[in-house]
């Protein structure tokens, strides 16, 4: 558990790095042939891109930041409510709230969503290699069962 702790933050850190490292470097003439040393360049066996920590936390972030209807850039609990009653999600809403908003502001922001998924990712990285293949995601007909 530790190791995967460990992973998550180290991935967090190369990401905000390499983020930072590109906002500061000016255009390149020709785009290099890899952006990110994670960065999967070749499809899986399945004929689908691999997921990076990146690309995991991008997407995640764009639909759950569908939720702030006023775009102040985070989500309130009322704002939470509303987004999984349109998404008929099953569960408390405020329960799913209190275990994103880790700093209990009553806000999700974006730094506690890239902290959420990144926790997620870790979990789902079976093998830790940074890379999230079609048979680690969830609801893949070749992800392990949880009983196994």
């Amino acid at each position: 558990m530790i190791r995967r702790s460990i992973l998550a933050a180290a991935l967090g850190l190369l990401t905000t790095a390499a983020l930072a490292q590109t906002a500061t470097q000016p255009p390149a003439a020709t785009p290099p042939a890899s952006t990110s040393p994670a960065a999967p360049t070749a499809p899986s066996p399945t004929g689908k891109s691999d997921i990076s920590l990146a690309k995991f936390q991008k997407r995640r972030e764009k639909a759950i930041m569908a939720a702030d209807t006023d775009g102040d850039g985070k989500i309130s609990l009322v704002e939470w409510e509303a987004f999984q009653a349109k998404r008929n999600i099953k569960g408390d809403p405020a329960k799913s709230f209190a275990r994103i908003d880790s700093n209990h502001d009553g806000f999700i922001d974006r730094a506690e969503l890239d902290a959420f998924f990144a926790k997620r990712f870790a979990k789902l990285d079976k093998n830790g290699d940074g890379i999230l293949t079609a048979d680690e995601m969830p609801g893949h007909k070749s992800a392990p069962k949880p009983e196994q």
